[in-house]
């Protein structure tokens, strides 16, 4: 039995709350959870069936990003001392939420995605932007990544490699070598069959790499963003427990549906999502 056996049952735990979580983080024990994987509105003015993605339009943009601070003040001190930060940020922001975080956190990596936009269209006044930005933070300089986890096969010519004998049982080179820091993963289309309807639908590939690389077997992912449910549908399928939050009752319907997918005729069934704040 390790430490993540030991934790007492919580009522928080796999579960998805239909609420602000700005509010319903009080319901997390500070401490508690191994990883925060965070997709937030952009502050672009995408319609998320509410207001969450127009602070900026409406207030200013000191309003969008004291609004960033709030919920990153609430969101930290739930982590364990060996936790992580993941966080997808829109490359206007992002220098100002870096530093924002940079006071709280250590910085591990600033990792592009590449979301694999074919070229055609877009802007006559700009380059188009064919990427998001994602920060990776540490609470401390002993946190948790498990490298092997998230190794990639090597292809076909560099496995022949390995019999040359200066190779011969080069652990790097048996399991697969690092992703980097650009990850070059198609944004899901509508008709690829991964697709819910929400606007900013991450590809579970990356939510899972996070999650594997990131956060302990047994661990607890908090995402405070919940959307579709990407990161609740990565952790159970990886052994790891999530708890989350959104405002649209649309969508908490959709992970309630995403995960109940998930669930196998053998599994215990879940009831994940709260309808309403309080129950």
């Amino acid at each position: 039995m390790n430490d993540y056996d030991r934790r007492p049952a919580a009522d928080w735990i796999n579960r998805v709350f239909c609420e602000d979580a700005l509010t319903g983080m009080a319901r997390i024990p500070g401490g508690s959870v191994d990883l925060i994987v965070s997709d937030p509105p952009y502050g672009l003015g995408k319609d998320y069936g509410n207001d969450s993605d127009k602070i900026a339009d409406k207030h200013g943009v000191d309003a969008y990003l004291n609004w960033m601070e709030q919920w990153i003040d609430i969101a930290l001190p739930k982590l364990v001392p060996t936790g992580c930060l993941y966080i997808c940020l829109t490359w206007r922001y992002a220098p100002e939420i870096f530093v924002m975080l940079k006071k709280r956190m250590t910085m591990i990596n600033e990792i592009i995605w590449d979301r694999r936009v074919p070229s055609m269209g877009g802007s006559t006044r700009s380059f188009t932007s064919v990427h998001d930005t994602i920060g990776f933070f540490a609470k401390a300089k002993g946190y948790y990544f498990d490298l092997d986890a998230v190794r990639i096969p090597y292809d076909a010519e560099t496995k022949k490699a390995r019999s040359r004998s200066i190779f011969v049982g080069a652990k790097w080179l048996e399991i697969g070598y690092n992703p980097k820091d650009l990850w070059s993963v198609s944004r899901l289309h509508r008709e690829h069959r991964e697709r819910a309807d929400h606007p900013t639908q991450k590809p579970l590939e990356i939510i899972e790499r996070m999650v594997k690389a990131s956060c302990p077997p047994g661990g607890t992912v908090l995402d405070p963003f919940m959307g579709s449910g990407t990161t609740a549908v990565a952790a159970k399928r990886h052994g790891r427990n999530f708890v989350g939050f959104e405002l649209n009752p649309e969508y908490c319907a959709l992970i309630e549906q995403r995960l109940a997918n998930e669930t196998n005729a053998g599994d215990e069934q879940l009831a994940p999502v709260l309808a309403a704040a309080g129950k």
